[in-house]
């Protein structure tokens, strides 16, 4: 028992490197100030691909329709910005909470399958939210999107074309759902949750229900997801049909291949390196930088099949 506490203690201790690694986070302010517009879509899709990660990497809930709780925080923080108020913090909360909603409702559905079944099921779930969406364009604006959003400032800052709000806005959420992750991740509920991943029908005989973890986590997850849409709506004052596309969960989806399922940091290293080389592709080629971000997908599966802080972490015991 003293050697499992003292183990658990030693996970939940910050290292230097993870330290170095937030203090880094705010060096575009002062390094790249042009490139904070581009910093803040990072922090975003970092706090998306976090929670796709707490339920594939950690629970093994593999999900093509992720993009759904994305969407309906988007949405949520969009409509309440266009009818009724546009303060960031208080739509920021009520999004997540729409969203959690609706994945505690479909986590009842999903604990029920796995694998192949699993993965159908959520595409049918996020395409099935997505033409509800594309049929009420008199609530959401359809194919033209959401128009007429209005959000007021964050603590006397507006969020304007440079992008400084907004990357402070998106970078300090980001850190706070970081910071719930990674308790949760180092918790009994977490090692649960790896358990489950491993022998799902084994765990209920050591006390812990699969099945209510499961929809715990999922619905954790979908509320992170929603925040992240809503973040995007306030940065940008847009939403349209793109936040419930499949391509959103597909991205999603290989931005964690890249960084490392399971791996906490594994999201937020795969965004930092999906969207600066979409960034740079699509500007050297805008219509085949798809093939470009494909062919470094299938380097990574190949070389790194456990995403690059796998590898670094497979080069690092090597090495020791």
């Amino acid at each position: 028992m003293a050697n499992a506490s003292a183990h658990s203690q030693d996970k939940v201790r910050w290292r230097p490197l993870e330290i170095v690694f937030w203090l880094c986070a705010l060096l575009p302010f002062v390094v790249t100030p042009n490139y904070l517009s581009l910093a803040s879509q990072i922090a975003i899709t970092a706090l998306f691909a976090l929670s796709l990660d707490l339920i594939l990497g950690y629970a093994g809930i593999v999900s093509l329709g992720h993009a759904a709780f994305f969407g309906v925080g988007a949405y949520t923080a969009g409509l309440l910005a266009k009818h009724y108020f546009g303060e960031p913090l208080a739509g920021l909360l009520l999004a997540g909470i729409a969203s959690g909603i609706v994945g505690y409702a479909m986590s009842h559905v999903i604990v029920r399958f796995r694998h192949l079944a699993l993965i159908m099921l959520t595409l049918g779930l996020g395409l099935l939210l997505h033409e509800a969406a594309n049929s009420a364009s008199a609530l959401t604006g359809g194919a033209d999107g959401l128009q007429g959003i209005r959000v007021g400032t964050l603590f006397g800052f507006r969020f304007d074309m440079f992008g400084r709000t907004a990357y402070a806005y998106s970078l300090a959420v980001l850190f706070i759902c970081f910071l719930l992750a990674r308790r949760i991740i180092h918790s009994p509920f977490g090692l649960a949750l790896r358990g489950i991943r491993e022998n799902a029908a084994r765990m209920p005989g050591i006390g812990a229900p699969s099945r209510a973890h499961l929809r715990k986590v999922y619905t954790i997850a979908a509320v992170m997801a929603g925040i992240a849409g809503a973040l995007l709506t306030h940065t940008t004052s847009t939403v349209s049909l793109e936040v419930l596309s499949f391509g959103r969960s597909a991205d999603v989806l290989v931005i964690l291949i890249l960084g490392g399922a399971g791996r906490l940091y594994g999201g937020i290293v795969g965004a930092i390196i999906y969207m600066v080389a979409r960034d740079q592709f699509s500007g050297i080629n805008p219509q085949y930088w798809y093939f470009w971000i494909g062919l470094l997908l299938v380097a990574v599966v190949i070389f790194l099949p456990n995403g690059i802080l796998g590898g670094l972490s497979a080069l690092n015991k090597k090495t020791q």
